[in-house]
């Protein structure tokens, strides 16, 4: 029998919310069903007043089989505060007090003896101290007789107030939906502080947020006895990432600068640094169209964050001049490539053919049901959208947006299907971009510095 909770999320990133819990159901093997979320968001034209805003409820109510699925399925959430055994809901404390009536009288035996508090989570809105003491004292017909404990009480319930407060002018004096919730447990929220950029050892110029970084982490599923790779890896946010969920992690990136650091701050050191060394399997110097890895269906991640191309042109290995032979270059008798200051030429990459690769490396080393996880900036603008890439043998599962002003990154995820469903269509090929500059093989670059204004014109 599935049984109401509700999860209530950090008002941060909200369209990673759902896909984070949905992802964290598959890797627990629990039976997932949203009833309600975000069912009246608001949107208003740059014409009105206040400014165009949007709102979105942190408040979720979800199916679940049972109290234990619950605790496990918020274990190790980053976006979301708390779950909650739901008591009921109503537009008003009326509408709340008897639907707690009707939906959870039967419950309320099992507590009646347990030491108890009472708080007020208040969503975009305030209660004074009277206030609150009111609004739980107006709970009384729960005819709880255990001692009430503010610190170590055996039993926690929360009043959880969404106030509206995107409308003018800002006369709202009620809440516009009201839960009552017996707590469970909390998400994982407290690891970002503990991988905050700012205490990390190692870092540069393209490293993932924390959170942002274990998000993903869990959204591609990264979970002890899982092998990961990122092919991008910089300073290893992501490994390390998945290698706090127990994820045996692996990386590689063709400026091996970004992998050996320098003195004695380097990728492995951020290992040390929260003693996951034993999660660290090996980094290595390669580019993803020259891969040294064999074709094998062997990780059950691919995550990262490709460059973007903007403060210098996507590059590969290769030579720019096509017609030039490939033959060692010698100096003083000894190759040059086996010199330590050697240097592989590169010659400019295309931005969406690189999208491609992506996807087509996936595809030929993701196990059954193994996710590919990456990030793709985007103008904003539906006309200079770059649009999300597919293929035959993955299957998008889902897409988050993080927008700035002009533009956003959309962190796309995949998973791959088995070979035996695979529909063999087709596919669409992109229109490839001409030209050797870094503008003209890459639209995001392009759009970015014209202020995404004639991008693609």
């Amino acid at each position: 029998m599935m049984m109401e909770y509700m999860i209530r999320f950090t008002h941060v990133h909200e369209t990673f919310r759902l896909p984070e819990i949905q992802a964290l159901a598959v890797l627990e093997g629990i039976d997932l069903e949203v009833s309600s979320y975000n069912s009246d968001v608001r949107e208003y034209s740059p014409l009105d007043y206040p400014p165009a805003y949007t709102w979105k409820s942190p408040f979720c109510i979800v199916k679940l089989p049972s109290e234990d699925a619950a605790i496990r399925l918020l274990r190790r959430s980053v976006l979301a505060k708390a779950i909650y055994e739901h008591w009921g809901s109503g537009a008003n404390y009326e509408e709340l007090h008897q639907n707690v009536r009707e939906t959870s009288q039967h419950l309320w035996h099992l507590y009646k003896d347990s030491s108890f508090k009472f708080t007020v989570d208040s969503f975009q809105g305030t209660r004074t101290m009277a206030e609150q003491r009111q609004l739980i004292e107006d709970f009384s017909f729960l005819a709880f007789e255990g001692p009430i404990r503010m610190k170590g009480a055996d039993q926690h319930f929360c009043i959880s107030e969404d106030w509206q407060r995107d409308v003018f002018p800002f006369t709202i004096k009620d809440p516009r939906k009201i839960h009552l919730g017996r707590f469970l447990s909390e998400g994982q929220r407290d690891i970002i502080g503990k991988y905050d950029l700012k205490k990390r050892k190692y870092i540069c110029t393209t490293s993932m947020d924390a959170e942002l970084a274990l998000i993903t982490a869990n959204i591609t599923l990264a979970a002890p006895g899982k092998l990961f790779y990122d092919p991008f890896v910089g300073s290893g946010s992501f490994p390390v990432a998945c290698a706090h969920f127990g994820a045996l992690a692996f990386g590689s990136d063709i400026d091996g600068r970004s992998i050996r650091g320098k003195g004695k701050s380097n990728l492995f050191t951020n290992f040390v640094q929260y003693g996951l060394t034993n999660q660290y399997g090996d980094s290595f110097i390669a580019d993803l169209t020259h891969t040294p890895l064999r074709e094998a269906r062997l990780f059950d991640g691919i995550i990262c964050d490709p460059p973007y191309g903007v403060r210098e042109g996507l590059k590969v290995l290769g030579s720019r001049d096509p017609t030039k032979p490939k033959v060692p270059v010698y100096r003083d008798g000894k190759a040059h490539h086996t010199e330590d200051a050697y240097m592989p030429p590169k010659r400019p990459y295309s931005f969406l053919a690189m999208l491609d690769d992506i996807l087509e490396f996936a595809s030929i080393s993701l196990v059954d049901g193994g996710r590919l996880s990456f990030w793709m900036p985007t103008a904003n603008d539906e006309d200079q959208e770059i649009t999300i890439p597919q293929h035959q043998c993955l299957e998008l599962t889902s897409v988050c947006t993080q927008t700035f002003n002009k533009w956003s990154r959309k962190l796309i995820t995949y998973k791959r299907i088995p070979n035996s469903e695979v529909i063999n269509t087709p596919r669409e090929e992109r229109v490839k971009e001409s030209g050797v500059s870094a503008d003209d093989l890459n639209p995001f670059r392009k759009g970015y510095f014209k202020g995404f204004k004639t991008a693609f014109r």
